[in-house]
């Protein structure tokens, strides 16, 4: 039984060195092919690569612009009943990343398409077409450093250098419109708010002048005490504006959140107390109070709007938008493509593969038809090829 097996080992092994054999015949039969061939395609495809137009590369490398937190946060710890907002606001975890997204806009290509007429350049019926091609042509990438390139293709120098200068500018209008910083997040968002306190304030005063009160009534107890609801008042609705924002950034769960939550019962509780203390039982006076209340909880509101509205201008002012150019792009001297060797190597390799199957199939067909059995199954290959396509003959 050994023996046996020792012979079947022994003959597959033989099988095997023959295979081999035949492969290394079949290639230096055919050697001078699979020499010449890819030589020549390689040459020829050296010679195509002249006759494509070159391409040229400009690139531009700019910073974006840099938040700082440092008077923001100042401000924050002084004014903890408003210190939600500018967390809300804030929050950029990689703002390189945001600027990116700014560059591949559809805002920023239409504007790049109309200023340099890129559909009649490009040869696009449509606007969208138009934008895959430049899409195409622009590389746009931010490194560790922060630096944002952009590398624009074409053929010629001086366009590519002018496009890629020409996102820089684009980007620079687009963030004249949009609010992208911390601090003029906190800037437009105080804006707003100092807006409409100011028009509920003006109504206050004039409903406050209606009720006759002259000036020593202004200074007696009770507008101390309404003074001092109102300001109460203005704390919580601040409190309450502060746990609205957090709510986009943190779970109910957070120990901040709940910290906020707890000042919020404090405040109202101390609301709830002065409200009751300070209740007057005439009616004349009451009318008095709670239009007095009003307009004092919508002046406390607007000084505080106001400071921080003021303070995030001042911060707005400090970090600055501006875009800083590392390098301006300038025409290329050199092509970047095509790459001639490169080329002429892909070429020859690829052509030499192929060749090399080429060779390896013919043979195996050639050794096919000697044997009695392949060539009838190659018969009947062919007969059903010739079916499969519609011949009959």
């Amino acid at each position: 039984m050994s023996e046996i097996q020792d012979t079947q080992a022994q003959s597959l092994v033989e099988d095997d060195e023959i295979n081999l054999l035949d492969l290394v015949q079949t290639v230096v039969d055919n050697l001078r092919l699979l020499v010449v061939g890819p030589l020549a395609v390689g040459v020829a495809a050296l010679g195509i690569s002249f006759l494509v137009t070159p391409t040229f590369t400009a690139q531009v490398s700019f910073l974006p612009p840099q938040q700082s937190q440092g008077m923001a946060a100042s401000l924050l710890n002084s004014l903890g009943a408003l210190g939600g907002m500018a967390g809300a606001a804030a929050g950029l975890k990689n703002p390189a990343d945001q600027y990116v997204s700014f560059l591949k806009s559809n805002s920023i290509e239409d504007a790049l398409i109309d200023r340099f007429k890129l559909m009649d350049r490009y040869k696009a019926d449509y606007k969208q077409d138009a934008r895959k091609t430049l899409e195409g042509n622009v590389k746009i990438a931010s490194g560790k450093d922060g630096i944002i390139t952009v590398d624009v293709d074409d053929h010629d120098p001086q366009f590519a250098a002018d496009l890629a200068n020409a996102h820089v500018e684009e980007l620079t209008r687009l963030m004249g419109r949009l609010a992208v910083t911390e601090a003029q997040q906190r800037r437009q968002f105080f804006e707003q708010q100092l807006k409409g306190t100011k028009d509920k304030l003006a109504a206050a005063e004039i409903a406050l002048g209606e009720t006759g009160v002259n000036a020593s009534v202004l200074k007696s107890d009770p507008t101390s005490a309404v003074a001092a609801v109102a300001t109460l008042q203005a704390q919580v609705t601040a409190q309450e504006v502060k746990l609205g924002a957090m709510r986009g950034y943190l779970a109910e769960s957070a120990p901040e959140f709940k910290q906020a939550m707890t000042e919020l019962l404090n405040l109202r509780a101390q609301l709830a107390k002065q409200s009751k203390d300070g209740a007057e039982p005439k009616a004349v006076q009451g009318d008095y109070i709670n239009r007095y209340r009003d307009f004092k909880y919508q002046e406390t509101l607007y000084e505080l709007f106001a400071k921080q509205f003021e303070m995030a201008k001042l911060d707005e002012a400090r970090e600055g938008a501006t875009i800083q150019v590392v390098d301006v792009a300038q025409p290329p001297e050199r092509k970047a493509k095509p790459k001639k060797a490169l080329i002429a190597i892909i070429a020859t390799l690829a052509s030499g593969f192929a060749l090399l199957l080429f060779v390896f199939a013919r043979q195996s067909l050639a050794n096919a038809a000697k044997d009695e059995d392949s060539a009838q199954r190659m018969t009947q290959i062919r007969a059903s090829w010739r079916r499969a396509i519609g011949r009959t003959f």
